[in-house]
């Protein structure tokens, strides 16, 4: 229960419906009760098993109220005898009543458990994609994607079932055993003392049965995980799989997981499934005594009504419904625990990239950023080694050097989406640990190398780069990304959508609507990450002349790895194994022939 006691605070916002479902439950549990004892007065009436009681009974307390009830009872059916009623229509009448109104109540408990428990459903969802989209990309690089949507899918399914199973453990159930009890008390004390001694009994069998219910579940939710990962890999590189025939591989590894899923689960609802037959195998056998000594009292002792004790027997198996869904309920909630435990490991991960307390706005770029003797790994390994560089403001800066050297590293730093762990970074002398990561983000464009478009429109795709702009500016940043001719031509224009990943676009068609949303967003630092290393020569002069309209006027920082898109840079940096070797215009760095000049020979020759 511990992780489940921290998952119900998403259940404050509807506290109003847990509180009429408590209501209901009550009522419910007390008219179930009723309704068992409504069957006592048709027995009596059935059986003319009645005294003719002229007087109307007086009230003494609650030491004589089932001679009170029974007088009452008595009383009423002689006064409608005299008066030639038909007894057994009022009998009939008050049986009806009772049970309409116990199932009316358990509709109502039903009714307004739905709401909380779909409220709660999607509170924790949107509280997992909060926190999923919040965590740093680190966080995602030892992670399996299939596993976080696992537990945003299946898990909080389990919690959202759980929740009516807690509800119950605690109010329904409980309460109809306690009403139950009590007027099985007014009948015989004697008889319930079996009772006594069957719950407890019940009770630790199933606890025992139980008791490596969490473990099972967990098992059950990390094997989810693990296939819905695969099939999140699957679907990403389904080229690459038909490319290299690897279907059978893949299907080996997916049918691998799921037997395991199948073998987990088939021992996790085994274990479940034998809660409730064992504990009515359990209420059957006390049953079975009841009826053997309740049949002495009535037959031998005459010291119970024939009537009395059947109504008696109705009420002791009403116990076992409840016993029953007691025991699944503790279930239940040992496997919501577990679902909550997985929960929580995404809710309570530290974030490990927060604004300061006193992280101030910044909403302009007015003159350098410098990276200051920076040093920064991504695990022990350092891929960036004392490394300074100062970028003024208007000018385009390159960073060049062979894959490994620590290039696409600085892009990751300056937006934050790593913190350095040595050095600092200072836009207009800002430590950029001092800014809030929204205002700085919102200072830059990025461009990758993989031009990353979401399953929508060419419209909503731009969008993301600025949400209120107007529909001129939309069509004025395909023009300086050079993608406005192509974009007119497809079926919908603006509103094609692009496919999943856009993949009904070309590699510089998807790359020229990247630039394009960089460009509407209009920030005054450019990122480009080796934005035309993945493109043909045609698509590389197209895309090269979007970036060059849209780096005019703008601070940029390039990362490169084709040299001959970089050589008009004002400052072009050469990077080996995260030290800069080089520096200088393309001209200065020629004449100093070194490493810049064998890159740029060697690329001569491809």
């Amino acid at each position: 229960m511990t992780y489940f006691k921290k998952i119900l605070r998403f259940a404050k916002p509807y506290k109003t419906y847990a509180i009429l479902n408590i209501i209901a439950n009550v009522l419910y549990a007390l008219f179930s009760t009723l309704a068992m004892l409504s069957l006592f007065p048709m027995l009596k009436v059935l059986f003319e098993d009645k005294k003719a009681v002229e007087l109307k009974p007086t009230w003494e307390g609650l030491s004589n109220a089932k001679d009170y009830v029974e007088d009452y009872l008595n009383f009423f059916i002689t006064q409608k005898a005299e008066e030639g009623a038909d007894v057994l229509i009022y009998m009939v009448v008050l049986i009806i009543t009772m049970f309409l109104l116990k199932n009316f109540f358990n509709y109502l408990a039903m009714f307004f458990i739905t709401f909380l428990r779909n409220g709660v459903l999607k509170d924790i969802r949107n509280a997992l994609y909060k926190k999923t989209v919040e965590l740093p990309l680190s966080h995602y690089s030892e992670k399996k994607k299939g596993d976080t949507i696992a537990r945003i899918t299946g898990d909080v399914l389990e919690v959202q079932h759980s929740f009516l199973s807690i509800l119950e453990l605690i109010v329904r159930e409980p309460l109809t055993i306690i009403f139950t009890i009590v007027a099985m008390l007014a009948i015989s004390w004697k008889l319930t003392l079996f009772v006594f001694i069957f719950i407890p009994i019940s009770g630790f069998i199933i606890s025992r049965i139980g008791k490596s219910l969490k473990k099972k579940s967990d098992r059950v939710q990390e094997e989810q995980g693990l296939f819905l990962s695969i099939l999140e890999e699957t679907l990403g590189g389904l080229k690459i799989i038909k490319g290299f025939n690897a279907e059978k591989k893949f299907n080996q590894r997916f049918q691998d997981s799921t037997n395991k899923y199948y073998d987990f689960s088939n021992k996790l609802l085994n274990r479940q499934n034998l809660a409730s037959p064992t504990s009515e195998f359990l209420g059957i056998g006390v049953i079975a005594i009841l009826l053997w000594y309740g049949g002495q009292m009535v037959l031998v002792d005459e010291s119970l009504d024939a009537s009395l004790f059947i109504a008696y027997m109705g009420l002791s198996y009403q116990i076992l419904t409840p016993a029953k869904a007691i025991s699944k309920a503790s279930y239940s909630v040992k496997k919501g625990n577990a679902a909550a435990d997985r929960i929580l490991q995404v809710l309570e991960t530290q974030n490990e990239i927060e604004d300061a307390p006193n992280a101030k706005e910044k909403s302009d770029f007015t003159s350098s950023i410098e990276i200051d003797n920076i040093s920064f790994a991504y695990e022990e390994k350092f891929v960036l080694k004392d490394f300074s560089l100062t970028v003024q403001k208007g000018k385009t800066v390159a960073l060049v050097g062979q894959s490994g050297s620590g290039k696409s590293t600085i892009a990751n730093l300056l937006t934050r989406f790593y913190d350095i762990q040595k050095g600092e970074i200072k836009i207009d002398g800002d430590n950029i640990k001092s800014l809030t990561q929204a205002s700085l983000r919102q200072l830059m464009g990025l461009v990758t190398q993989d031009s990353i478009l979401f399953n929508d429109s060419i419209r909503e795709n731009l969008l993301i780069g600025k949400e209120d702009a107007t529909e001129e500016e939309l069509l004025d940043a395909l023009k300086v990304a050079n993608a406005f001719d192509f974009v007119m031509e497809l079926p919908q224009g603006i509103h094609t959508n692009v496919g999943d990943s856009g993949g009904k676009l070309s590699g510089g068609q998807k790359q020229r609507i990247s630039i394009a949303r960089a460009v509407l967003k209009n920030p005054p630092i450019m990122i480009l990450d080796e934005a035309t290393s993945a493109l043909d020569t045609e698509s590389e002069k197209l895309v090269q002349k979007a970036l060059e309209n849209m780096m005019k006027n703008r601070t940029s920082v390039v990362i490169a790895h084709r040299l001959s898109t970089i050589q008009s840079a004002d400052q072009i940096v050469v990077m080996h194994q995260g030290e800069m070797v080089e520096q200088g215009t393309h001209d200065e760095l020629m004449l100093q022939n070194g490493t810049y000049r064998k890159l740029v020979e060697m690329q001569s020759f491809e």
